[in-house]
């Protein structure tokens, strides 16, 4: 697939205003073709991601919007900080424990902890048994942003047929309740059109969060272990405007969701470029502000205008509390062993690991 890529911020916000020009209905699709076979898999689990909120546009978008906008009110999101701080206090605690026998990886042991939690309890929906959760949400991510050949297609959408298996009973069961799938059925949305919301929606309500919670605290205790030039050290997160300041900054040079696509629905002209009806955007979100970035730029990470996340709030503010917290927790650590492995989709990105121990006093 070749894009035409768009990096400068301005540029990026102008695609997004444009939505006469550019519509994300590809948003969706899986960046390589899927195989007959992968297809196959899907369509006995009767697999389908009609356009309702990600890849829609118009009214009917604006309408489901307005649905779940109100599962993620600004008095919402800030009445869940406390549940965040004491969901991390207890991950942490078992967390400094377990540093007493050496290295310990905080993306396992705390950042993939906290926002399935909370994600459940703002939408009223159940998750799965965590390690479930997590596996589903990685697979479906490599399906449609990744690379994979033949065979591991083929994996990955088995994967991908059974979440969505368990997802299609969860709607069904919803019916009648007050939980966010049920209230969306009330609303006049078909099961197959709950599920197309409700597939990326659980795994972007808490699976990307987890990867921005992991970038923050690798490069909040880096910052320890390596310097920077700012002299800030990872100790000094603890303070809660420090831990702010540090989070919009990761968001701003290297969120977890750092780009998204459109597709031209005309001829048009983007920032001078001449583009043919159909011709596939990639919008970089995240990693293209200049050195001396605006206080806002990190608001990008999360898209622009109608289709701006409706979850940025709370991605922030449990990426902000959960550093904060384990910088007070654990002042004394540093990075420990090599390099980890990131994750590198088109639209995701991570490090799989931030394994770190405590300094020797």
């Amino acid at each position: 697939m070749s894009y035409h890529v768009v990096g400068s911020p301005a540029v990026v916000r102008e695609a997004m205003r444009r939505t006469d020009d550019f519509a994300p209905s590809n948003a969706l699709t899986s960046v390589v073709p899927l195989t007959p076979a992968a297809l196959r898999i899907l369509s006995r689990a009767r697999f389908a991601l009609p356009p309702v909120l990600a890849s829609a546009s118009g009214e009917q978008h604006r309408a489901v919007r307005t649905l779940v906008g109100r599962f993620f009110t600004p008095a919402k999101v800030a009445a869940v900080g406390p549940r965040v701080k004491e969901l991390a206090r207890q991950r942490l605690a078992a967390t400094a424990a377990a540093l007493e026998n050496g290295p310990v990886d905080l993306a396992d042991s705390l950042a993939r902890h906290v926002p399935p939690v909370i994600m459940a309890g703002l939408t009223g929906q159940d998750n799965p048994p965590l390690e479930v959760l997590k596996q589903w949400s990685r697979d479906s991510l490599e399906l449609f942003w990744g690379w994979p050949d033949a065979d591991r297609q083929l994996e990955l959408a088995r994967s991908a047929a059974d979440f969505y298996a368990w997802l299609r009973a969860e709607v069904l069961a919803s019916k009648g309740s007050q939980s966010l799938f049920g209230v969306l059925q009330e609303a006049g949305l078909s099961t197959a059109e709950t599920c197309s919301l409700g597939y990326f929606l659980v795994i972007a309500g808490q699976e990307t969060t987890s990867q921005l919670i992991n970038t923050a605290l690798y490069r909040g205790i880096e910052a320890g272990t390596r310097g920077r030039p700012d002299g800030r050290r990872w100790a000094d997160l603890a303070d809660a405007d420090a831990a702010r300041a540090h989070v919009r900054h990761v968001l701003a040079t290297e969120s977890s969701v750092h780009t998204w696509r459109r597709s031209a629905l005309r001829d048009t002209v983007l920032d001078g470029a001449a583009l043919p009806a159909g011709a596939e955007i990639l919008l970089e979100l995240s990693g293209r502000h200049p050195v001396d970035v605006a206080p806002t730029a990190y608001s990008l990470a999360f898209g622009h205008g109608l289709h701006r996340c409706l979850g940025a709030k709370l991605a922030e503010l449990e990426t902000v509390l959960v550093v904060q917290a384990a910088a007070r927790a654990l002042p004394a650590l540093r990075l420990s062993g090599p390099e980890p492995a990131w994750l590198r989709l088109l639209s995701f990105q991570t490090p799989l690991s931030v394994t770190a121990e405590r300094t020797s006093p």
